[in-house]
């Protein structure tokens, strides 16, 4: 037996905004960290002489080894880069997609070596991709951990996948279903049918966890608040986390506000970076404006005005007519975008009447001679859902079937990194 199979898998989501991480059969990941890499300038553009002697060689060499060395990831990353202007911050993630395979495989490096504190010889590794990624990344991927790694074991996952064995509704997993998956750089609809993505039905949302938060900060801004300029990001982003929630009628709402303004504005407090001096800002109607952009999209971006309920329905209908009953059944959130409060049940309750219109206008065309049957419509919202993905892999890497589902080193260096093109699914625990 595989001496690696008998500890836990590493877990790693590497999301566009957030890395989750930890060891598989933990409930909540171990750390999360952004998805950010700081490289020192100083190394990086060195420049090259085109002198013979040799202590200009060892000069380059030195710094050669010292910017493989010298970067930090995550908060340490964002820190660094405030205090010294050396540093200079790289996103590897865009979108949902690689953009920088340096930098990812440099973020790796410290996930494992600096925060996990594991030999990546001695665990299975589970990784996951966004739904829409293209199989020459997953190559990539298996050259880096099983080149620079050297790890015994690789699985790369579906993100939405993952999310729906996370969803537990009954005491068995079930793994047809409608993944709502909206991170911080990247949102899509994914059905999911016996554990399969049905690629053709996947509909990507141009609005993500990111959008929101730069919305609320043009809201503070055209409002006049008083807020420093470098802190304005990093407020808004606080503001879409702790204050924000989804209401049901957006009228009500300004009412409401404009009725009972002491009731409903909240006070926000922080000190300047540069000064420390102290400042206050009011949040008003940002706290619900900033969810409505799911549901009302035009109020943010006059290009895109497709509400999430009408982008659910479409992709529901595009799927295989046998699914769809099972997949309005089963529609489940993932992604740290979907914790608002109320933000399932406004999307069931918008869901179910394009549903119930769309078989009102059925049985209208039909003279009402058929009644058609009713279909159930159910939102899935559970406190798990912001590490979803994460804590799906989690379940998933714990079962028996998953060492035997890995792809391995042996099977790597026989056939080389096209294996890693197709994962299987592995239905034991289903």
């Amino acid at each position: 037996m595989d001496p690696a199979a008998s500890r836990p898998a590493v877990v790693i989501d590497n999301g566009t905004g957030y890395t989750k991480m930890g060891f598989a059969g933990n409930v909540e990941p171990s750390f999360i960290l952004p998805t950010v890499v700081a490289v020192n300038d100083t190394f990086v553009n060195q420049p090259r002489s085109a002198s013979t002697k040799s202590s200009n060689w060892l000069t380059q060499f030195n710094a050669g080894v010292m910017a493989d060395l010298d970067f930090y990831i995550g908060e340490e990353a964002l820190a660094k880069s405030k205090s010294s202007s050396t540093y200079s911050l790289n996103y590897p993630i865009m979108h949902g997609q690689v953009d920088n395979w340096d930098a990812m495989e440099r973020f790796w490096q410290q996930c494992i070596f600096s925060y996990l504190r594991c030999d990546p010889e001695d665990h299975y590794f589970l990784l996951t991709e966004s739904p829409l990624t293209p199989p020459e990344s997953r190559e990539y991927t298996a050259e880096v951990m099983f080149e620079t790694f050297n790890v015994p074991g690789l699985y790369i996952a579906v993100q939405p996948v993952l999310a729906l064995a996370a969803g537990y509704t009954t005491s068995k997993c079930e793994m047809t279903g409608v993944v709502v998956d909206v991170g911080d750089g990247a949102a899509h609809v994914v059905p999911v049918a016996d554990g399969y993505v049905i690629g053709s039905s996947i509909k990507p949302i141009p609005i993500a966890g990111s959008d929101i938060t730069l919305f609320i900060q043009q809201l503070m801004r055209e409002r006049g608040e008083n807020v420093p300029a470098e802190d304005s990001f990093e407020v808004a982003r606080n503001v879409k986390e702790m204050h924000c929630y989804t209401c049901s009628d957006i009228v009500k709402e300004f009412n409401k506000h404009d009725r009972e303004p002491l009731k409903y504005i909240k006070h926000w407090r922080g000190t300047k970076p540069k000064t420390g001096a102290p400042y206050s800002c009011d949040i008003g109607y940002e706290r619900f404006l900033g969810p409505e952009v799911f549901f009302n999209p035009e109020i943010y971006n006059s290009d895109f005005t497709t509400p999430l309920p009408d982008i659910i329905d479409r992709c529901i209908q595009s799927a295989p007519i046998d699914t769809r009953r099972a997949l309005y059944k089963n529609v489940v959130l993932s992604g740290g975008s979907t914790m608002f409060k109320d933000f399932h049940r406004r999307l069931q309750r918008d869901l179910k009447k394009i549903v119930d219109t769309r078989i009102l206008a059925s049985d209208a065309r039909l003279g009402g001679e058929i009644k058609s049957q009713p279909v159930e419509v159910n939102v899935v919202s559970h406190p798990i859902q912001k590490y979803a993905v994460w804590f799906g892999g989690s379940v998933l890497a714990s079962t028996p079937e998953f060492f035997t589902a890995c792809h391995t080193k042996a099977e790597y260096e026989e056939y080389g990194a096209s294996i890693c093109r197709t994962n299987p699914v592995f239905k034991g625990m289903f």
